[in-house]
């Protein structure tokens, strides 16, 4: 006779099995459909935290609604003589995973891994855009599920048993949870970012192409070593070692980025820029943001021309005003007001010394937006201009030309070389407002198309 758990779930076979714990496959006797039935015992070897991450699974399963991932069905608690412990339900994915199929010999062409690589990257864009992002933690070839139809595929990501949400790691300890090969070197020290789910899935690939568990291919500096046993085409082992860089600085950053830089590779001809000596420009990025900020122009000699003459005038409009004010009425009234005229004039000057002197310029880019301020001793005398990442179009770096507008000497302006970021019909520029050297502009234009995954188009 076939066991009923919950009075509702006809057990069918058993899927899975470990310490503790158990999958099963069940069918509703509600509404006749195969569910999947995984169960937390208080065995002997039970710890707390086992059944703090069962529950966190049920709870964020609960949140999610995505075709390739399993969605919550029921959660109760058994207590019987046989079983005693939890139950979480959810939707059953008709699909075999990717470890069955390399089990069985299953040869996964460089297509085939891109196919999938672009399936589990979209879930993940998903999954690290939730409010708050979640983490899967445990990616690797057992908890993908795979199906093939004539030439395409559905991919299917589960086991979110190991799942952390930036929220929960922030309220607290984290448990130190994973695959060993496929675990991030961070991961290792209790900590995970969205970009850890990149080095995992990355790993994965890597064991796809090789039919080789990532921990048993040659490691070198932290590196696996997987070139050599392929037969990939340079630009995408070079994705592949991105995806797997031990060092988060040098990784892909978020699974949108990556997915870019998968459709559209930077040329096998591309060459690393590095800052040049002596700049002033300072940079920041980690895994979660790229900040950019532009020093002042300083002292040029036009600035020091203009400031002696803002000086006379100012002291002039000074003179000017005291004698109009002791005028006598109404005179001094019209020649006070005509003295603003003149003051207007002192204080665009002194607002282009301070600007030249002290303004900055600083473009900020995170996981979420894109924003540009202008500070003067760190006032921001400007609203800053934000739009959202996700609408990013175009990265464009300039060169230098004459355009046709004369100054007042009669010679055409020299327009300097710039670097634009589209968002939209929106333009967010660098060097406008500064004077970047060409190698400055080439550098940050690299550092900007390495974060957003984009390519620099050159106009």
């Amino acid at each position: 006779m076939a066991q009923i758990l919950g009075d509702r779930y006809e057990v069918q076979q058993q899927l899975a099995k470990k310490s503790g714990r158990r999958t099963l496959l069940a069918r509703d006797l509600i509404t006749q459909n195969l569910v999947v039935l995984k169960l937390l015992s208080f065995s002997s070897d039970f710890e707390w935290d086992d059944l703090k991450l069962f529950q966190r699974e049920a709870e964020i399963l609960k949140t999610l609604s995505h075709p390739a991932i399993p969605r919550y069905l029921d959660y109760f608690e058994l207590d019987s003589a046989q079983f005693k412990g939890f139950a979480l339900v959810q939707t059953y994915l008709p699909a075999k995973s990717l470890e069955t199929h390399l089990k069985k010999g299953v040869v996964f062409s460089e297509f085939d891994v891109k196919q999938i690589a672009i399936a589990l990257l979209e879930i993940l864009t998903y999954l690290h855009s939730h409010q708050p992002p979640v983490i899967h933690r445990d990616i690797k070839p057992s908890n993908i599920l795979l199906t093939r139809l004539d030439n395409c595929v559905d991919v299917y990501l589960v086991d979110f048993g190991s799942v952390q949400t930036l929220a929960a790691r922030e309220g607290g300890t984290m448990t130190v949870v994973g695959t060993y090969g496929y675990m991030p070197p961070e991961q290792f020290g209790d900590r995970a970012v969205p970009a850890s789910d990149l080095y995992s899935l990355g790993a994965t690939l890597m064991a796809l192409v090789t039919g080789t568990h990532p921990a048993d291919l040659p490691h070198r500096d932290g590196r696996i070593q997987f070139e050599q046993v392929t037969t990939l085409s340079p630009v995408f082992i070079r994705w592949l070692r991105r995806m797997t860089e031990p060092s988060l600085d040098r990784r892909f950053l978020s699974a949108k980025q990556a997915l870019q830089a998968l459709d559209r590779p930077i040329p096998d001809d591309a060459v690393t820029v590095v800052k040049p000596f002596d700049s002033k420009v300072l940079l920041h990025k980690d895994a979660n943001v790229l900040e950019i900020t532009l020093p002042a122009k300083g002292f040029s000699p036009e600035i020091v021309g203009l400031t002696l003459f803002a000086i006379a005038w100012n002291s002039f409009i000074v003179v000017w005003t005291g004698f109009a004010v002791a005028a006598p009425f109404p005179i001094n009234l019209f020649f006070t007001l005509f003295s603003l005229l003149f003051w207007g004039a002192g204080a665009g000057m002194v607002w282009q010394i301070v600007s030249n002197l002290f303004r900055r310029v600083r473009l900020r880019i995170d996981q979420k937006q894109i924003s540009l301020s202008h500070e003067v001793l760190g006032w921001r005398y400007r609203r800053p201009r934000v739009a959202s990442i996700q609408n990013i179009t175009k990265l464009e770096r300039t060169s230098k030309f004459m355009s046709m507008i004369k100054n007042s000497e009669g010679d055409r302006v020299e327009i300097k070389p710039r670097i634009n970021i589209w968002v939209g019909i929106q333009k967010y520029e660098l060097g406008a407002h500064s004077l970047l050297t060409e190698p400055e502009i080439d550098w940050l234009a690299q550092e900007l198309s390495d974060w957003l995954g984009m390519p620099v188009v050159k106009e």
